[in-house]
């Protein structure tokens, strides 16, 4: 999957609230490389997304994103990507090369996790509602570029990253 030259590389994409934050800082921890939140990136250089949407709109957002997604990958480690990040082909064409982890999770699970705001695909009366409907319309892109599919609903995030890092590990 990845050449010799390349540095060790595991991208964690799925829905908002999956846990690639959490599970990803982790599995870098066991790893031994760095971690690199693309989403974090885009807002140090170019400020909260909720802005970038609304001043830019969504396909702007997309190419911050994929330019954000293209330079870690080109540094390495553990890289989460952000919810959406799937919906544009050009980056999904970048996982292309690259082992993909497709963290995923259960609506009843992510009625604890959505709390905060931040999140403008989720804004309304509904958030679990919105968040369905959105990783539906997903779910396809996060399957095309997973090499791997792991839950995150019920089990402790330590140990879904240790079984990650272990599989990661495997590859070499």
């Amino acid at each position: 999957m990845t050449s010799e030259a390349d540095p060790l590389t595991l991208v964690l994409v799925g829905p908002m609230a999956a846990g690639k934050t959490s599970v990803g800082r982790r599995v870098a921890r066991r790893l031994g490389v760095p971690f690199v939140d693309t989403d974090k990136r885009v807002v140090s250089a170019h400020g909260p997304i909720p802005q970038i949407f609304a001043e830019f709109g969504e396909s702007r957002f997309r190419e911050l994103e994929r330019e954000a997604v293209a330079a870690a990958l080109a540094e390495g480690g553990v890289i989460s990507l952000g919810g959406g990040a799937v919906t544009d082909a050009d980056t999904r064409a970048l996982l292309a090369e690259h082992p993909v982890v497709f963290l995923t999770v259960a609506p009843e699970a992510v009625v604890h996790r959505i709390g905060g705001g931040g999140r403008p695909l989720l804004a309304g009366d509904d958030p679990v509602t919105a968040w369905t409907r959105i990783f539906e319309e997903r779910r396809g892109w996060y399957e095309e570029v997973a090499s791997v599919t792991v839950d995150t609903s019920r089990r402790p995030m330590q140990r879904i990253a240790e079984e990650i890092a272990a599989w990661r590990r495997g590859l070499e």
